[in-house]
């Protein structure tokens, strides 16, 4: 198991806030329930499809009860006390459920599914950051190298096997499948997760770690392992038949040549690195599992480009979530919004009894303001861009320092930050824990000497 390795391999490490030894205990505590969450991130998908597909719907939330603990624990440690970002959260929360239950829609298992975003899971980002240290943000990365040679040959099976075949069961066990339309006949597939959206996050995670690894220039991971997760990269692209992964890497590879430009020394890497993907693309090509893949993934682009614009279309509608439209349609909101969880599709499942549509908008930023009405849903998404603001600032100073992990971490993760669906709950892992991931990044150990300006 994931969570029992990394405990395995924090269990003798101090951490920065060990006072006692009482506090050692607790802060290993939160340590091991955050790998649990993660662990559960990656596989809570396989339990509801394959496990235990009669409780498919609890299940959805089986990441809550850990995330409380650990927001319990910390609390007692007073890890949030006082944290800006964590209090003003709170305060919208609070003043926006009540409004739901006065004005808005009114039921309370809507709202409470909305409050847990802004109370319970936001504030797992900070206590990531500040319970991790620089040490298990490289052995996630390292762990993660290793899930994906598997993952990419469960998503082949996927990919090359019809729907109605087990391996392809959709949530609750839905014999229909679990894979979203393609191209060619081919369906997206979702690999471990519920849908294809958790496959092309926890990929382009990994795409994060290959690019930091191949720069790094200590022996962080061994090589064949570094070497094979690579291949299974290239490969995932085209058999996820996902344009937003391929989006994903293209961006991990520009902030990777950004750090390089700032680090002379690096670019001769880079160059080679470029080369060298660029044969093994035309060797895979010519491979028939993934010539067949490649084939798809381009009919794929060129009719769902057609459609939305290519590139352009995929960054300004999709990412940027229709911003001005949301602004635009605020005089036809009540002034506190619609109600906390109205906008999510769980939300939508319970107000509607079972209608799979949604009710305000499937943009975050036109979420939010719909939720929350305009004044408070956009302090949240300000509180987003500030904090996006602050990673962006401090990043690009560790790739002044010659640090790269952290600004390759926000290259993978910043427009998820700040405009990830946070109303899907496996958007909402990913997004905290890349933060989280983030801020603990920043930390150096004792014997690195990386100064900061």
């Amino acid at each position: 198991m994931l969570n029992t390795i990394a405990y395995a391999d924090q269990k003798n490490e101090k951490t920065s806030f060990s006072q006692s030894g009482n506090e050692d205990s607790s802060v290993s505590s939160i340590k091991y329930a955050i790998w649990i969450y993660i662990g559960l991130l990656l596989f809570e998908g396989a339990l509801r499809k394959w496990i235990l597909p009669t409780l498919s719907g609890p299940l959805l939330l089986v990441r809550e009860p850990i995330a409380i603990y650990i927001l319990y624990l910390s609390i007692k440690k007073g890890f949030l006390y006082a944290h800006k970002y964590v209090l003003l959260t709170w305060l919208i929360g609070y003043i926006s459920f009540i409004a739901t239950m006065i004005s808005g829609h009114g039921n309370w298992s809507v709202a409470i599914f909305g409050l847990r975003i802004l109370w319970i899971q936001f504030p797992l980002l900070f206590i990531i950051g500040k319970v991790f240290d620089r040490k298990d943000v490289v052995l996630l990365g390292k762990l993660l190298l290793y899930v994906s040679i598997p993952m990419t040959v469960l998503m082949t099976i996927q990919f090359y096997s019809p729907q109605s075949a087990w391996i392809n069961r959709g949530v609750g066990g839905n014999e229909a499948g679990g894979g979203f339309d393609g191209a060619m006949g081919f369906f997206r597939p979702p690999g471990t997760f519920s849908f294809i959206n958790g496959l092309f996050l926890f990929y382009g995670l990994t795409a994060a770690y290959i690019f930091y690894f191949w720069l790094s220039s200590k022996d962080l991971v061994n090589k064949k392992t570094l070497i094979l997760a690579t291949i299974c990269l290239m490969a995932a692209v085209p058999l996820s038949i996902s344009r937003t992964l391929l989006l994903m890497v293209g961006i991990c590879a520009f902030f990777a040549l950004i750090a390089a430009a700032f680090n002379a020394k690096y670019l001769p890497k880079i160059v080679l690195a470029m080369v060298g993907l660029s044969v093994l693309f035309m060797a895979l090509s010519n491979v028939g599992f993934f010539k067949t893949a490649l084939e798809a993934f381009s009919v794929r682009m060129e009719t769902a480009g057609a459609v939305e614009g290519g590139a352009k279309g995929i960054f300004l509608d999709r990412f940027l979530g229709g911003m001005l439209n949301s602004l635009s349609d605020t005089g036809k909101l009540p002034f506190f919004g619609l109600g906390l969880g109205m906008g999510t599709n769980a939300g939508t499942q319970l107000l509607t009894g079972g209608v799979n549509e949604y009710l305000i908008d499937e943009g975050e930023w036109g979420r939010l303001i719909g939720e929350m009405g305009f004044l408070f849903g956009l302090a949240a998404i300000i509180i987003r861009l500030v904090l996006i603001g602050e990673f962006a600032v401090k990043t690009f100073k560790c790739v002044r320092a010659g640090d790269f992990l952290p600004w390759l971490l926000f290259g993978n993760g910043f427009m998820l930050i700040l405009q990830g669906q946070w109303g899907q709950p496996t958007s909402l892992g990913f997004s905290v824990l890349i933060g989280g991931l983030i801020i603990a990044s920043y930390k150096k150990r004792p014997d690195e000497t990386i100064q900061y300006f």
